[in-house]
C-alpha cells in the first residue's frame, strides 16, 4: 500500500518524539538516583517533547532526513549531568550513560509488542486501527534500536564514550576523553564515508529480527 509524505510524517514523528525524550530523560532520571539533582532543578525530568526539544536535533533534521531519506533521524536537548554530584563520579556516570541506550532497548520492546497487537487486531477485523499501529511499531523499532546501537559507538561524546571513558583506567580515560571535541567530526567522517552503516546496518539488521521474532507470533 502506497502512503503520501504526511502519512509517512505521523506514522513517524510519534516514535521518534518518544525516543529522543525519553532517552534524554533517562539520564537525568539516572543521574539523580546516583546523586545529582542538576536536571531535576532545571525541570528536565520529564517526558514532556517540549522541555527537550533542540531546535535542529529534533525539528530541522527529523524533517530534512525524512523527506531526503525517506525515515526521521535526530536528537534531543542533552540533560545537564553534574558528574561533581555524583556519589562516585567515575562509575556512575557509566551507569547514568548506559540509561539512555538501555531506554532505547526497552522502548524498541514497546514497539515490537505495539506491532503484536496491531497484528492481532488485525485479526478481529480492526484493520483501520491495526496498520497505523503496525506502521508505528516497525518505525520505533527501528528509530530506537538505531538510536541505541549509535549511542554504543565508543566515541565521546557519545554514551559508549562516556562509558569507555569511566571503565578505563584514569590515564587512559582522560586520553580518551580528550576526542571529545572532535567526536562530531569523526562521526561525520563515518556517516560520509558509509563506514558507520557498514558496521552498524549488519547488527541492526539482526537484533531487528531477533526482537520482531521473539514478539510476533
Amino acid at each position: 500500500m502506497d502512503f503520501n509524505l504526511i502519512q509517512k510524517f505521523s506514522v513517524w514523528i510519534l516514535p521518534v518524539l518518544f525516543a529522543i525524550t525519553v532517552h534524554e530523560a533517562a539520564h537525568g532520571y539516572a543521574a539523580r538516583f546516583f546523586g545529582d539533582h542538576t536536571a531535576a532543578s532545571l525541570g528536565r525530568l520529564s517526558l514532556n517533547p517540549f522541555k527537550h526539544i533542540d531546535p535542529v536535533g529534533t525539528v530541522v533534521l527529523p524533517i530534512a532526513t525524512f523527506f531526503l531519506g525517506g525515515f526521521v533521524f535526530g536528537w534531543a536537548k542533552p540533560v545537564p549531568v553534574d558528574m561533581r554530584n555524583l556519589r562516585n563520579p567515575r562509575f556512575d556516570m557509566a551507569w547514568v550513560a548506559m540509561a539512555g541506550p538501555a531506554s532505547n532497548f526497552a522502548m524498541a520492546v514497546f514497539w515490537a509488542l505495539m506491532m503484536a497487537l496491531g497484528q492481532w487486531m488485525a485479526g478481529q477485523g480492526m484493520g483501520d486501527w491495526a496498520l497505523p499501529l503496525v506502521l508505528m511499531g516497525q518505525a520505533g523499532v527501528f528509530i530506537n534500536l538505531l538510536l541505541m546501537l549509535f549511542n554504543l559507538l565508543p566515541i565521546p561524546p557519545l554514551d559508549g564514550g562516556r562509558v569507555l571513558v569511566s571503565l578505563l583506567p584514569p590515564k587512559m580515560g582522560m586520553q580518551v576523553s580528550r576526542v571529545e571535541p572532535f567526536g562530531f567530526v569523526i562521526l561525520l567522517a563515518l556517516m560520509f564515508s558509509g563506514v558507520l552503516w557498514t558496521v552498524l546496518g549488519p547488527i541492526l539488521s539482526g537484533m531487528t529480527q531477533w526482537l520482531t521474532g521473539f514478539v510476533l507470533p
